[in-house]
């Protein structure tokens, strides 16, 4: 019935800085960006390699997101790498804090965490 995911979306509270991250230091493809005038918003879309998309938006005041300790709902947003090491390496070069990488003890695979501006916590998960 269901296929693939399609995007995910994200919110955040500072367009400029967002938009930074998502497309200089992780690389992803803009697609388009629209401002939203009756909104006061920027919904700006990504593409990953596979075509997986992730749509950022800003909102004014939008509340912060609760993640410490862990709140209902979405945990993280995972995204497969064929090097763990050459991502991690590449993301600490332009001053991003990854955590240790990791072995899933379920499936034997690597793993690590880092986070965006606002802390949505990002997950780096080894083909």
């Amino acid at each position: 019935m269901l296929n693939a995911i399609h995007h995910a979306a994200i919110i955040c509270s500072d367009y400029p800085r967002s938009k930074h991250f998502y497309t200089e230091v992780l690389g992803l493809e803009i697609i388009a960006e629209n401002y939203r005038a009756q909104r006061d918003s920027w919904k700006l879309d990504l593409r990953l390699a596979n075509g997986g998309q992730i749509e950022l938006f800003s909102f004014p005041d939008a509340p912060a997101r609760p993640s410490y300790p862990e709140a209902r709902g979405l945990r993280h947003l995972a995204f497969v790498v064929e090097s763990i090491d050459e991502v991690k390496a590449r993301l600490e070069s332009r001053g991003v804090e990854v955590e240790p990488v990791r072995l899933d003890e379920y499936t034997g695979k690597r793993f690590t965490f880092f986070s965006d501006p606002d802390g949505l916590p990002l997950e780096l998960y080894e083909q």
